[in-house]
């Protein structure tokens, strides 16, 4: 499988990335790592995960899908063929949150070792921290970089304003710049993205790694009724925002084009992803093997011009 560099950061990943947010939630222990196995024997290498994941359920701390992948990558000895992106910043609880220069080195050092490894190939800022000094939080990565503790940064849920001041700050100071985003996009999320951030990345080289390509399942095509919310926990947020005309015009023009590339609606919607100029990987997760082989299949898709405009048309 072709790799794509993550903006200037000198880091290579597949153009797709698993998503680790179901490692411990929808899925346990033992099918994580069937999925992870799958995942790279069909050739993806990016993980992508936080230490956020999945303290929204009940009895869960945070660090569930950390500890799954470290455990993964432990017995399977597969640190050095994988690029392991993780997050920090998120509220983990009340005095774990945010993107102050001390929480960052206190909170990395739960990473690595939830992740049994001494170094992450990309750290990313969850959420912005408008409390928090932009400086502050570059040089808590300038100084992880420098302990060889991160190789590269990468910035979440960031507005185009945040991220240019960011990269403003990191260039005066000599600080390391966020070399990825990751935000929302994909076929329904769409105008955010496309007007506001997608020219910023273009011209300073920034890697999207949108997450929600496949809009938390809807553009698989499962969820087309009332009735087929129940299918899923995260049925009912589906069903709230994207089970409307827009969203089944959507599915209506993935099914044509999956029809004449005989292929699935969520290859299509990843694969219209891929070919997104300033996308490098959008982020999926799968829930069992057959899932992560159907997601890597996008990758072989080319996407023609008719089916282009169908696409942009719904």
């Amino acid at each position: 499988m072709q790799t794509r560099e993550l903006g200037r950061s000198g880091l290579s990943i597949s153009p797709l990335m698993l998503g680790g947010n179901v490692f411990g939630w929808t899925i346990d222990e033992a099918t994580s790592f069937a999925v992870l196995d799958a995942f790279v024997a069909g050739g993806g290498n990016a993980i992508d995960t936080a230490d956020g994941y999945s303290v929204w359920v009940p009895g869960h701390v945070g660090g569930e899908s950390e500890t799954i992948i470290g455990k993964w990558l432990r017995r399977r000895g597969r640190r050095d063929d994988v690029v392991i992106a993780t997050k920090v910043g998120w509220e983990v609880n009340a005095e774990n949150k945010g993107l102050r220069k001390d929480y960052i080195l206190r909170a990395v050092e739960g990473s690595l070792k939830r992740l049994q490894t001494d170094y992450l190939d990309l750290y990313q800022s969850h959420k912005d921290d408008p409390s928090t000094p932009v400086e502050e939080t570059l040089a808590a990565y300038a100084q992880l970089v420098k302990e060889g503790k991160v190789r590269a940064i990468g910035a979440s849920n960031f507005t185009a304003a945040r991220l240019s001041e960011s990269l403003a700050t990191s260039q005066q100071h000599g600080f390391p710049r966020y070399e990825t985003l990751q935000n929302l996009y994909n076929l329904y999320d769409r105008e955010d993205f496309e007007k506001n951030l997608a020219p910023l990345l273009e011209q300073e080289h920034i890697s999207a790694i949108p997450y929600y390509g496949l809009a938390a399942g809807f553009l698989t095509g499962k969820y087309r009724s009332e009735a087929d919310l129940q299918k899923s926990p995260r049925g009912g947020g589906v069903g709230q925002k994207y089970l409307n005309a827009k969203g089944l015009g959507i599915l209506n023009a993935l099914d044509a084009v999956a029809e004449r590339q005989r292929a699935t609606p969520a290859q299509v919607a990843l694969a219209w992803l891929m070919q997104a100029p300033s996308v490098t990987a959008p982020i999926a997760s799968a829930t069992s093997v057959e899932q992560v082989n159907d997601l890597l299949k996008a990758a072989e898709l080319q996407l023609s011009a008719q089916d282009l405009q169908t696409l942009d048309q719904a």
